[in-house]
């Protein structure tokens, strides 16, 4: 191949290199510049919304402590008086499916004699607690003074709730968002922007209901005929809070 062939290959070659490198550049800049211009905005903030409600039903825990001499009287009696407050129970219309038994426990009572240094058990002492779900709020008073007739001498964790909360979690919900959008607004006014439509919605905090407590009696607690307590159910509260992102326009 003669020497000018062969420069000419060359200068061929140079040529192809330099436009290659010169379609490959504005390319790669390109795709730097998209990268760079590709910001996202927006504000997130949380809102909280509360509903109220009445309540229409009531829990509390009921049952008997006896003490005797024997394990075998302390559990009789125990039988006896708690079979009474399960009669008493469902003459009030409670169902069994509302019946549950949350303790049973059996211990001996024991004096410890100082001048002997000695302990003597002196009886057995018996617990026995149901669970009861009460679904007619209106007779609350009447279940409790019925198992009291029955034999309970321990009455505690008296509480109130809402069977179905669907209704005061989506006015809950409602407000929530309506507290967030208010929220959010404030803020785009304040930098000076226009506040866009929603993005992302999370809720964090489930429902909550307080619980009125009334007072437990003790295991000597002596009751004649009862008559039906005074009960006040009271307002129950569900709250949530939920965070909300918005754009901006």
């Amino acid at each position: 191949m003669s020497t000018d062939k062969r420069i000419g290959y060359v200068l061929i070659l140079m040529l192809l290199a330099i436009g290659l490198v010169a379609c490959a550049g504005p390319a790669v800049q390109a795709q730097t510049d998209t990268g760079n211009t590709a910001v996202s905005s927006g504000i997130t903030v949380i809102g909280q919304g509360e509903a109220q409600g009445q309540p229409d039903q009531a829990h509390a825990t009921v049952g008997v402590e006896i003490s005797a001499p024997t394990v075998e009287e302390a559990t009789n009696q125990n039988t006896a008086v708690i079979e009474q407050i399960m009669t008493a129970l469902d003459e009030m219309g409670i169902a069994a499916e509302d019946i549950q038994t949350s303790n049973y426990s059996l211990w001996a009572e024991q004096r410890y004699d100082e001048g002997e240094g000695t302990q003597a058990i002196t009886g057995y002492h018996v617990s026995n607690q149901v669970n009861v779900t009460i679904r007619n709020i209106n007779n609350v008073g009447d279940v409790l003074a019925a198992v009291t007739n029955a034999g309970a001498n321990s009455i505690y964790g008296v509480s109130f709730s809402v069977a179905d909360t669907a209704v005061l979690e989506a006015e809950a919900r409602e407000a929530a968002i309506a507290d967030a959008r208010a929220r959010a607004q404030s803020l785009a006014d304040l930098a000076g922007v226009e506040l866009g439509d929603i993005q992302m919605i999370t809720e964090n905090i489930g429902p909550s209901y307080p619980m009125p407590i009334l007072g437990r009696g003790g295991a000597d607690m002596v009751v004649d005929e009862a008559s039906a307590p005074g009960i006040s159910p009271g307002q129950l509260k569900f709250s949530t809070q939920i965070q909300v992102t918005f754009a901006l326009q």
